[in-house]
């Protein structure tokens, strides 16, 4: 069974970096997509960035362009999420998801496998 572990959170001031990733095991994912998801205390999941198989395609939420950015290694059987210039309200539990097929998008139903979530927070 796939099984998704996310790191790298932690607590940060505004404006620093924190670099997210997402291993896996149990099954090779370089042909899936991935994608990171968010969510804050009584928010919903938020979608936050997504990448094709290949690495072509990337989404991110409008909220989190030009600050954040997502990666793959798929010989690594990881991805990763680059955070830079950090705000108050990135805030959240983040999650790592893999794709139903190559394809990315920015909907949660087209992920079908999810980490636990990894913690991050950012004071002003």
């Amino acid at each position: 069974q796939v099984q998704l572990v996310e790191s790298g959170g932690g607590s940060v001031q505004a404006g620093g970096s924190l670099r997210l990733s997402c291993a896996a095991s149990g099954r090779a994912l370089g042909t899936y997509a991935r994608a990171w998801f968010r969510q804050a205390p009584g928010k919903e999941r938020e979608f936050v960035a997504s990448i094709s198989w290949r690495g072509v395609t990337t989404y991110y939420a409008d909220s989190v362009k030009g600050r954040f950015t997502i990666s793959r290694d798929n010989a690594k059987n990881t991805v990763y999420l680059q955070m830079d210039n950090l705000k108050p309200e990135d805030t959240a539990v983040y999650l790592c998801s893999v794709g139903r097929t190559s394809a990315t998008s920015r909907r949660a139903d087209d992920y079908n496998y999810w980490g636990q979530g990894t913690q991050v927070t950012v004071s002003s």
